[in-house]
This record gives C-alpha cells, sequence and structure tokens, in this order.
C-alpha cells in the first residue's frame, strides 16, 4: 500500500529568522513619518539609506553598512528636495547611485563617495522633471544602464534616460487613477503596475501598450501591490471585500499574452459588437494581446462557457482566476512583498504588523506554499532588502532584512539551517551581478537582455574551524598511565617521532601507515610491561600486608 506524503518536501522548510544583537542596529534614526506606503528604505552591500524626518524640505540617511551603534543627530544627510521625499532606490549597476522621489515633483539621482558621506550632500548629480505631481515610486530597470523608472500621483509613468537626463517614454494614458507600485519583469521587456482602480495591468513601457489587464484582482478598496516572478507570473497582495488582506498569484504567460503585435494599441473601452464566435478566435483577434474587452466577459453570457471550454482545450490558464488565492488576516496595513528569484521564496512584510511571512512559489498546487512566520515585539513601519550578493553565504544567509522602528533600523537574518560549513551548492546558485546587460539606446532600439549572473562562492568564506591544522596523532600517545618511580618503559625509545610528524598531514601512504603501525605495537609492549610490572608490585604488596595482619612483621 502506497501512502501520500502529509508533509511537502523543501529546502526552506526550517528556515528561520533571527535579529542581529542591540550593538549591531542602527540607533536614534528619526523614520519619516509621511502618508505614504513605501519602504522607507534601500540598502545594497555598501550602504544603507534610510527616509527620515527633515525640517525644511526632505532628506534621507546614507550609513555605510559597518556604521552601526546609535547615529548622531549631526550626522550628514542627503537633503537637496524641497519637499518630503517618499521612495529611494539604489542603482543595481552602481553601489554608490541613488535615485529619490518627492512630494516637489522631481526625481533626483545622487552619487554617494565611496566610504559615506562626510558633509551634507545637496546637489544632485541629474533632477529629471517632468511629473505635475509628487513623484512616489523610483524603479531602477534590472538590466539596462542608466533606465530609471518614476510614477507619481498625476497617474503618469515616465521612462529616463539617467545618463543624458532626457525622457525616453511616457505613459499618460494607461492608469485613470493613483498607481499603488510598479515591478518590472526579469529582462525589463514589461512592468506590472498596481492601480487604485484595483487593477493590475501588465505594460509594454517602448511600445505603450497594455499587454493585459486584470480588473478587480483584489476587491478591496485599500492599497495593493503587485511584482514580477522570475517565470512571468505576477505576484499580487491585496485585500478583500470584508477587509482581509489576501495573495494571489497569476498567469499571464498563456500564448494570448505573449504574441503582442506591433500594430497594437493601447484599449480603450469595450467595443460595442457582438461577442466573437469561438471560431474567429483563433484567427485575427490572435494576432494581438488580450483585450479588455474579453475579460469584460461576464460569467452569465452563453459564449462565456464555449470561450472557457476553447480555453481549457488550449491549455490556457483561465484568466478570470488566480492560479492561488490565500487570505491571511483582517489586519489593516498593506502588505510589501519582498521576491527572491533565485529561490522563489516571497517575504511578506505588513506595515504596522510585527511579523515577516515568508511562502514558497513552485509550480504544483496550491502553488503558494506558506514556510514560516518570524514574529518581534516591535511594528515595523519600513523595511528594505539586501540584495542576494551582499549575503553572508559561509553563515547559509538566504535574506536579510533592515526593519525599521520608529527610532532605529534593525537588521534580521535568514538563515537555513545545516551543519555542514561548505559552500552550499542548492542554496545560491548563480545570481544577478553589478554589471549592466544592456546601454540605454541599447534597451532603446529594442533588444532586451537577462541579467549577467555571477557565482557567489568567491564570497564564501571558510569558518575558522576549517583553518585549523589537524595533527593526525595515536590516541593511546596522549593517554599513557602514569609511571611508578624508578620504573621504565621496556622496548620504548626515549622518543619516538610520529608517522604524522613525518609526512604531510593528510597523506596515507603506505610508509606512513607502516610507521603508525610499528608505533602502536611498542606501545602496546610498553603497556603489557608496565602491567606486568605492576601486578608483580602489587603481589609484593599484599604478601606485606598479610604479614603485618598476622603479625609478622
Amino acid at each position: 500500500m502506497s501512502f501520500r506524503k502529509v508533509v511537502r518536501q523543501s529546502k526552506f522548510r526550517h528556515v528561520f529568522g533571527q535579529p542581529v544583537k542591540n550593538d549591531q542596529c542602527y540607533e536614534d534614526i528619526r523614520v519619516s513619518r509621511v502618508t505614504w506606503d513605501s519602504t522607507f528604505c534601500a540598502v545594497n552591500p555598501k550602504f544603507l539609506a534610510v527616509i527620515v524626518e527633515a525640517s525644511g524640505g526632505g532628506a534621507f540617511l546614507v550609513l555605510p553598512l559597518s556604521k552601526t551603534g546609535r547615529i548622531d543627530k549631526a550626522y550628514p544627510m542627503v537633503c537637496g528636495h524641497t519637499g518630503p521625499v517618499l521612495d529611494i532606490d539604489w542603482c543595481p549597476h552602481n553601489d554608490e547611485v541613488i535615485a529619490s522621489g518627492s512630494e516637489d515633483c522631481t526625481v533626483m539621482v545622487w552619487q554617494i563617495p565611496e566610504n559615506g558621506l562626510t558633509s551634507p550632500l545637496t546637489e544632485p548629480v541629474v533632477v529629471l522633471e517632468g511629473h505635475t505631481k509628487r513623484v512616489g515610486i523610483i524603479a531602477w530597470h534590472p538590466t539596462a544602464r542608466n533606465v530609471l523608472l518614476s510614477a507619481g500621483c498625476d497617474n503618469v509613468v515616465l521612462i529616463w534616460n539617467v545618463g543624458t537626463a532626457e525622457e525616453l517614454y511616457r505613459l499618460d494614458s494607461l492608469h485613470p487613477d493613483l498607481i499603488y507600485n510598479v515591478s518590472w519583469n526579469r529582462n525589463g521587456s514589461l512592468f506590472c503596475s498596481a492601480c487604485k482602480d484595483k487593477s493590475v495591468r501588465i505594460i509594454d513601457p517602448r511600445r505603450g501598450t497594455l499587454v493585459a489587464e486584470r480588473e478587480k484582482a483584489h476587491e478591496g478598496a485599500r492599497p495593493m501591490r503587485a511584482i514580477f516572478l522570475a517565470d512571468g507570473k505576477v505576484f499580487t497582495t491585496g485585500f478583500s471585500r470584508m477587509s482581509e488582506r489576501q495573495l494571489a498569484l497569476w498567469d499571464p504567460g498563456s500564448p494570448l499574452l505573449q504574441k503582442a503585435s506591433s500594430s497594437s494599441k493601447p484599449p480603450g473601452p469595450a467595443p460595442k459588437r457582438p461577442l466573437p464566435q469561438p471560431s474567429l478566435l483563433l484567427h485575427s483577434d490572435f494576432q494581438g494581446p488580450l483585450s479588455r474587452s474579453w475579460c469584460r466577459w461576464h460569467p452569465s453570457s452563453p459564449r462565456w462557457g464555449m470561450f472557457q471550454h476553447l480555453l481549457s482545450g488550449l491549455g490556457i490558464e483561465n484568466l478570470e482566476e488566480p492560479m492561488a488565492l490565500q487570505e491571511l488576516d483582517s489586519s489593516n496595513g498593506a502588505l510589501l512583498p519582498f521576491y527572491d528569484p533565485d529561490t522563489s521564496v516571497v517575504y511578506v512584510c505588513g506595515k504596522g504588523d510585527s511579523s515577516i511571512r515568508y511562502f514558497e512559489i513552485t509550480e504544483e498546487p496550491p502553488y503558494i506554499h506558506f514556510l514560516n512566520t518570524f514574529t518581534s515585539k516591535e511594528p515595523q513601519r519600513g523595511m528594505g532588502s539586501m540584495p542576494k550578493r551582499g549575503l553572508e553565504v559561509s553563515k547559509c544567509e538566504i535574506a536579510r532584512f533592515y526593519k525599521l522602528h520608529e527610532r532605529k533600523c534593525e537588521p534580521i537574518v535568514m538563515t537555513v539551517p545545516r551543519k555542514s560549513d561548505l559552500f552550499q551548492d542548492d542554496l545560491y546558485p548563480d545570481t544577478a551581478g553589478p554589471e549592466a546587460a544592456l546601454e540605454a539606446e541599447e534597451w532603446v532600439s529594442g533588444r532586451d537582455a537577462d541579467p549577467i549572473l555571477i557565482s557567489l562562492r568567491e564570497a564564501y568564506v571558510p569558518s575558522k574551524q576549517r583553518d585549523l591544522k589537524i595533527s593526525r596523532r595515536n590516541v593511546l600517545s596522549d593517554s599513557r598511565p602514569a609511571m611508578a618511580p624508578g620504573s621504565s618503559r621496556l622496548g620504548a625509545p626515549a622518543s619516538t617521532t610520529t608517522a604524522a610528524d613525518a609526512t604531510p598531514s593528510g597523506s596515507l601512504a603506505r610508509a606512513g601507515e607502516a610507521g603508525k603501525l610499528e608505533e602502536v605495537m611498542q606501545e602496546l609492549r610498553a603497556l603489557r610491561a608496565l602491567v606486568k610490572e605492576q601486578g608483580e608490585r602489587i603481589c609484593r604488596l599484599e604478601e606485606q600486608l598479610g604479614r603485618m595482619e598476622n603479625g609478622d612483621a
């Protein structure tokens, strides 16, 4: 009889979170109180940036990772904005370049000195002006150098060439309401967005077209977020109609969505015409992306069942239903997802929560698998995530978060427990490196490229235990019994050199083995002689004791 596996096998089942000690935290930081659902924190392998309260404008701190402890109130800040800073993002191709968006409607790009700030930084390298309302979203292109996306409360998405301060693309007709967040896909050919109208959109920025749209991805009125996964799926967080927090996974990767025609235009309102016959769907309508009108078909339509049957026959996912949908709780804080494409693990942090939940995304149902929850005492006001190349791989660290409290920043380390201290290949596949795969001009011309990968094996540092030199010795040489005064070891030389001392450590040559065997035999003969001598001495003492008891002393 075969039994089904009750527990799903996963190498991340036992991942646990551990906050660092107090002396490794960043104390006395006045975290921003602005009302905006941003992470307020950005981190890379060199610097930690935190948006802080500032009088007379907006500012953020940039600290070297090694500068832990109490931060002096006079510590220099980046303070060029005239309004509060809403979002910051480090350039993935230069650890000393950071971009910021502010309520003053501008985007600024800053060059941080290699060793950190020694004086306030007020002059940005580039000022990008194009929004008419506050800028709340900043996102660098994952593979193209100097390409930056910004989105503002004017419902406009702008794509910039930072190197020339040039506006490349303006997308001002695709979002009818406030944009909550934007996320690039792995090669930067598309991005997805979550909007206040409850829709999740997939957009081709170079064509200015809507590739796919899901209306009412989450029916609640509170903010939601959407991120691209490495395989093209979209992971969303939001609220239900009853204000319950939700997670959902969507698959827009069907052939319907991948055949984006170059002549396609941003879809407008649903056309007032009869629904097409299924036979027509396989011809002209398949030449373009799935239009908004298709997603608006109501299940009560008599053609809906035919369309569903056709899609299922083609192996295409039902676009009206998510692949997976999970309800978490009834808290009211927005859920911020952080995705690790190397491990397919999503970490979900709720603003105002004191916990971090993490889930593994797989190809088998139910697709979203809960792993564990890290819980602390203090609520979090923001969160930053360290890129994979900044982790300590020798400690099996697979993620590190920087949790913002009201007055400090606390690193939290996520670790996979392993007995061996060797490099763990299964935990650390090749990851995205700092080298750009494309120049801005190449991306504008239509080229796409995946990130250039690097190995983390070079960053592996063996633990101190592995640096010790092991000397192979005979265990009997260190456990010899004490000798009686005047006695000597028979057959044992005054000083012997072990085979391990004569040969290099770890050598198992036959000559070395023969030497060790001879040494063991010598020790054994010496022990036998010693036992015999001690036995004779005991007999003599017993005879003396017997005579004393009989009065024959």
